[in-house]
């Protein structure tokens, strides 16, 4: 019992502090670019994959319902199987954005690695097409797709979990403030 307190008491201490590592000059522009999102009245896609895709979920639901900003992610499993089956694993996300964007969106890639060779083909793309790119990686800080992004939010920890709910607690945290300060 003693393990178990003393793992949990450590792995909570470091989720915080991980969480509280957050670049609040880089938080301000995100949240100018979701109300610039809003106010021109066009969407938000968020991608991920694994527990990635699942937090682009819940966020997509929070941007559209709480701060009224339409956004959308491609976590179903015919979009993303054929995608993936017409264009290559590599390609999908891609091939996504080309069928669902529309000028002046802005795109949200999550990758706790940044790595994922999906993701960095659809960064890719983005800055070919000068498309709003925001990045969420952990990992090394020098991972390809840390560096495609007009923001590039980066966390210092090899923990998938602890990088996805820190990336899960800022994003929510974009939408709580928008949703409390009511813009």
């Amino acid at each position: 019992m003693k393990n178990l307190q003393k793992y949990s008491r450590e792995y909570i201490k470091k989720e915080f502090a991980l969480s509280s590592d957050l670049d609040f000059k880089k938080f301000s522009k995100l949240i100018k670019y979701l109300k610039l999102v809003k106010k021109k009245n066009k969407k938000v896609i968020l991608i991920g994959n694994g527990g990635s895709a699942a937090m682009s979920s819940h966020v997509s639901v929070d941007l559209t319902k709480q701060c009224k900003i339409r956004a959308v992610n491609f976590n179903e499993a015919d979009l993303i199987t054929c995608y993936a089956n017409d264009y290559g694993h590599d390609n999908w996300m891609k091939e996504a954005i080309k069928s669902y964007f529309d000028k002046g969106d802005l795109v949200i890639l999550i990758s706790s690695s940044g790595q994922s060779k999906n993701h960095i083909v659809a960064g890719k793309y983005c800055n070919l097409k000068k498309i709003d790119l925001i990045t969420f990686t952990g990992f090394n800080g020098k991972n390809k797709l840390s560096k495609m992004g007009v923001l590039n939010f980066w966390l210092n920890s090899s923990n998938f979990n602890q990088i996805e709910m820190v990336h899960h607690i800022w994003l929510l945290l974009a939408c709580d403030y928008l949703t409390a300060t009511k813009f």
